[in-house]
């Protein structure tokens, strides 16, 4: 075949042509050329006389030249014949071209030949074991079965191995991250008497976003049980870092059976001293099954979901104060109903928020879907997920906690019950106390040294609050399937604290006694004013 009869679209080609039309020697007024005598010397027909073969065969590309609809093989050069072997004119690509075959290139050729436009496959790995980027230019025959395709390849396997460094030093950098997360996040949820509890926690899919998404359950003593959401802002290890040590600082002050807004409070000073540019979102919740309600504060965190028995969900918006970190404001603490058969959702804005929808559609989109999902925790919060269309490549961390309160009915009713006295009088109250607190027991089938340890402590309470504290003052029992629980509350606000009484005094071994003879005791101040002491007992296991 006649190679040297097609003229390849190669940019700059039709410049140069251009260039050597106009420098055709035309002699000015003076006789002489426009041309600089260096030029002269060589004119660019010298240029035309080189053949194309040799030209190819010097470039340090790899270069195949197809031609005709089967893209038979016109030439390779050398560069081409040193990586993947000599090769045989005028054979069809699909037999002497294999390497171009498993790259996929011959679907690439034949839409080239089709459209006369360029296409470029970027970064292939060859069989050689190098990486090449191929760019596949049409080229001007005679005819239609004249007409090809010039390939031509850069080697690129430099870029490529840096490139899939670069990745492996993410992907590297995001499991260290995922691992710090879910190392910090709690491994088994704490299991509250009341409550039926399920969290999932599902990293972001692209590259090192694992953020600062976290949930805890934390069982405060007497029934009570606090839960708590939050959200830092960024990305990687950093953000994990700081969340683990908010979610260690949460616990640590609930301990303290604080109000939620108290808590937040304390929160907000520590994420200040931890990182001055960090802020974090933040829920904490706490549950107590007496007052049927779920008490909580805000720090710019979404709205709590409530569904009722009835599947009415309730959204709590207000209060809601500023994140965690930014400082002087007075966090406040509001309630939502949480009683029995009701199911309540903590969540993080990967949950609901979409870059291409209004956060509230989200919001209300998610209260859509709690309105029908029943079931267990665990099926709720897959549920809710699913329905958010959370999948492993989703862009943002998803967190999300459940909680139910069980209506309980039968058999496990009888294993939850509640009796109270209020305490009216002077010192012969303690008297109807031990009686009143003797007849529930024993009416509940405790066994005679858990009863008696109970009038015990009841005695105890209650004669300490009958001397420190002030009216109104009421006795509370109340039985779960794992403990006995006896709380006395009065309307003085000074907490008790344990200390040890010396031989001569006649007082003050009420709240030592209590804490030798119970599973755990402790105190906090009501909302309305005043305080609970409590006290607990574990039952034996059946």
């Amino acid at each position: 075949m006649n190679f040297t009869r097609w003229s390849a679209r190669l940019p700059g080609t039709q410049r140069r042509a251009a260039a050597r039309t106009e420098q055709t020697v035309t002699p000015d007024r003076r006789g002489e050329s426009p041309v600089p005598a260096a030029r002269a010397g060589h004119p660019a027909s010298a240029v035309d006389a080189l053949p194309a073969r040799e030209v190819l065969d010097r470039v340090p590309a790899l270069v195949a030249l197809v031609h005709g609809p089967d893209h038979r093989l016109a030439h390779v050069n050398a560069a081409y014949a040193a990586a993947f072997g000599p090769r045989t004119p005028g054979t069809p690509a699909r037999d002497t071209l294999p390497e171009l075959a498993e790259l996929g290139l011959l679907p690439l050729l034949d839409q080239v030949l089709r459209s006369g436009r360029p296409r470029t496959l970027k970064s292939r790995r060859a069989v050689d074991g190098r990486s090449y980027t191929f760019t596949c230019t049409p080229v001007t025959g005679h005819g239609e079965r004249d007409a090809g395709v010039l390939v031509f390849a850069t080697d690129v396997t430099d870029h490529a191995e840096a490139a899939e460094r670069l990745r492996a030093s993410e992907r590297t950098q995001r499991q260290t991250a995922v691992t710090l997360q879910r190392s910090l996040l709690p491994q088994d949820l704490e299991e509250p008497d009341d409550l039926r509890v399920a969290a999932t926690y599902q990293p972001g899919g692209t590259e090192a976003a694992v953020g600062g998404d976290w949930y805890d359950v934390i069982t405060l003593g007497g029934g009570r049980t606090a839960l708590v959401i939050g959200d830092v802002m960024g990305r990687g290890v950093r953000a994990a870092a700081v969340m683990g040590q908010l979610r260690t600082a949460v616990r640590a002050y609930a301990r303290l059976d604080l109000p939620p807004h108290e808590v937040l409070q304390l929160l907000d000073g520590l994420a200040a001293e931890i990182d001055p540019n960090q802020i974090a979102t933040c829920v904490y919740a706490v549950h107590d099954p007496s007052e049927g309600r779920l008490v909580y504060a805000s720090a710019g965190h979404l709205p709590i979901l409530v569904r009722d028995e009835d599947g009415e969900v309730l959204r709590a918006d207000e209060p809601t104060g500023p994140p965690l970190g930014t400082g002087g404001w007075v966090h406040s603490s509001g309630s939502v109903p949480l009683g029995p058969g009701s199911t309540a959702v903590l969540y993080t804005d990967g949950l609901v928020e979409r870059r291409d929808q209004d956060l509230d559609e989200g919001i209300a989109a998610l209260a859509r879907a709690l309105s029908g999902a029943t079931g267990t925790p665990q099926v709720v919060c897959d549920r809710l997920v699913r329905s958010a269309g959370v999948t492993a490549d989703h862009y943002d961390d998803v967190a999300v906690l459940v909680l139910q309160h069980p209506h309980r009915t039968g058999p496990a009713a009888d294993l939850f019950r509640n009796a109270a006295l209020d305490l009216l009088g002077g010192v012969e109250a303690a008297p109807r106390a031990r009686a009143f607190a003797s007849g529930v027991l024993t009416s509940w089938r405790f066994p005679t040294e858990l009863h008696d340890l109970g009038v015990l402590a009841t005695s105890e309470l209650v004669a300490n609050s009958l001397q420190h504290g002030i009216p109104p003052m009421r006795l509370r029992l109340r039985r779960t399937d794992r403990r006995l629980i006896i709380e006395v509350t009065d309307g003085d606000d000074h907490l008790p604290r344990r200390r040890r009484a010396e031989p001569a005094d006649e007082s003050g071994r009420g709240i030592d006694i209590v804490a030798t003879i119970a599973s755990g005791w402790g105190s906090r101040r009501t909302p309305g004013g005043g305080k609970a002491v409590w006290c607990e007992f574990l039952l034996p296991k059946r």
